[in-house]
């Protein structure tokens, strides 16, 4: 799903003496407010674009389709470019900021950079609530996630999994909102919705002033004697230094990387280059941010009534965060390769059995979705989100992670982070569209790229499981059937 955060490979790194003291914790809230925000942004869109007060005032011509039974193809009612926008100019954004975001957060600093994103998150919520225009709307949610997505998210080990978590929480918690405030009467329910994001940005700001800036911020910016004063605050020892010597080579090492971009173009960079690249663009063709952001409209077009599309929305949302728990638990036990392939055979059964239904059940005029098969249709889209919480969600930002070597690390994160966004915004854009279009065989376009992902990883996807990053070209390069051969420079 959109979201998710890079993890720290393990295996080669170093522990040091520390405490858990109010500085890390301060931290471990602020990665998962930064979590909060970002997932209640993803689910807040499907919930308030089917709303019927919200339809009537931004897009007259959409509500007057659904109310209207006969004219308008089931599959067609919600195709509307500016429906379409307003929830893919978050990624529009994004895909922006990261062209930029990493000499920015350089520049500025971790703090002043999630201080500033908090800030400008807060701006762009009241904009979306008070907004009276479509125009302002879109501003509203571009310009929160603009500078947000600078604000740095990797937090090392098992925070890293937090932040994912409470992605989907996040959209969980935005599925309920959108429940209750459906029922609202005076047609105002919606502009609450949108207005409660600012809660967990307001969190970011706050705690963004009350913590130091990261020492590996500091000594990026020549403030060493700062750093090292930091660093004995946050692990609450004064025995720091061998971690601050550790901090200190690597960035000598990081500055020493003049060309990360040409680097990751060489030759033996190619396997995880490749592979993160098409982890991106199948992560997005599987469908899951289709379901995930327009699913109360998806559930809406199969004839469900609003109050049924939301709430089964946010039964999709809860086994979301259920699956995401299991993948924490069975990453490293299972290895990626197994969930990967496990997740692919199950979306591809449920997305076939989805298509089968609508193209039997659903038709341009007529629905006759009786409560047993619109029962089996939520199961299966449950199913759907299940296996990919456990794998392709996770193990799309985990794999690139710890496959690109030092040289190549930045660029190569960078990378996949915009390709990421890139077809995230693709698909926002576009499914609505191409539902109208192609109708159930949305469904079977879906499952068709399951297919191939399925292949693409029994045959170029190798193990990567407690692989430290230094070792990952002998180890699983240089031993896999096909990447072997880049190996040779």
């Amino acid at each position: 799903m959109a979201g998710g955060g890079f993890a720290s490979a393990g295996g080669g790194e170093t522990h040091f003496e520390a405490k858990i003291t109010f500085a890390v914790i301060i931290s471990c809230i602020m990665a998962a407010t930064g979590g909060l925000m970002f997932g209640y942004d993803i689910g807040i869109s499907g919930g308030v674009t089917s709303m019927p007060s919200f339809l009537q005032k931004f897009f007259p011509e959409v509500y007057k389709k659904t109310l209207v039974h006969g004219i308008e193809s089931n599959y067609c009612k919600y195709d509307n470019q500016y429906l379409q926008l307003f929830t893919s100019s978050l990624y529009l954004a994004a895909l922006v900021a990261t062209m930029f975001a990493s000499s920015v957060t350089r520049k500025l600093g971790r703090k002043q950079t999630m201080l500033v994103a908090g800030i400008f998150f807060i701006v762009g919520t009241a904009l979306n609530a008070v907004g009276n225009t479509l125009v302002i709307l879109i501003i509203g949610r571009v310009v929160p996630i603009f500078l947000s997505e600078i604000a740095p998210t990797r937090i090392r080990g098992a925070l890293n999994i937090m932040f994912q978590l409470n992605i989907t929480i996040g959209i969980l918690i935005a599925n309920l909102v959108n429940y209750f405030m459906a029922k609202i009467e005076g047609g105002y329910g919606w502009r609450i919705s949108i207005a409660l994001a600012g809660v967990p940005a307001l969190m970011l700001t706050l705690g963004a002033l009350a913590v130091d800036d990261t020492p590996n911020s500091l000594i990026e910016r020549g403030k060493e004697e700062e750093g090292l004063a930091v660093l004995k605050k946050i692990r609450g020892v004064d025995n720091v230094e061998a971690e601050f010597q550790d901090i200190l080579k690597a960035s000598k090492i990081s500055k020493q990387v003049k060309n990360p971009f040409r680097n990751l173009l060489k030759r033996h960079n190619r396997p995880p280059l490749i592979i993160a690249i098409c982890m991106q663009v199948f992560q997005q063709f599987t469908g899951i941010n289709a379901i995930m952001f327009y699913a109360p409209v998806l559930f809406s077009t199969m004839g469900f009534k609003s109050d049924a599309s939301l709430y089964s929305a946010v039964i999709t949302g809860a086994v979301n965060v259920l699956s995401t728990l299991v993948s924490v638990y069975f990453v490293d036990k299972a290895g990626r390769r197994m969930l990967l392939l496990e997740a692919c055979v199950q979306m591809f059964v449920s997305q076939t059995v989805i298509a089968i239904v609508l193209g039997l059940k659903v038709q341009d005029f007529s629905q006759d979705l009786s409560k047993g098969f619109a029962m089996l249709v939520v199961i299966m889209v449950c199913t759907f989100v299940a296996s990919f919480a456990w794998s392709w969600g996770p193990l799309g930002w985990l794999i690139p992670s710890e496959t690109f070597p030092l040289e190549a690390r930045s660029a190569g994160q960078s990378v996949t982070v915009f390709v990421n966004m890139l077809f995230t915004f693709i698909i926002a854009q576009a499914f609505l569209s191409m539902m109208c279009h192609m109708k159930y065989g949305i469904f079977v376009f879906f499952s068709t790229w399951v297919f191939v992902m399925g292949l693409f990883t029994m045959f170029l996807i190798p193990e990567t499981k407690n692989i430290p990053i230094e070792d990952m070209n002998e180890k699983v390069w240089g031993q896999h059937w096909f990447w072997k051969s880049y190996m040779d420079d």
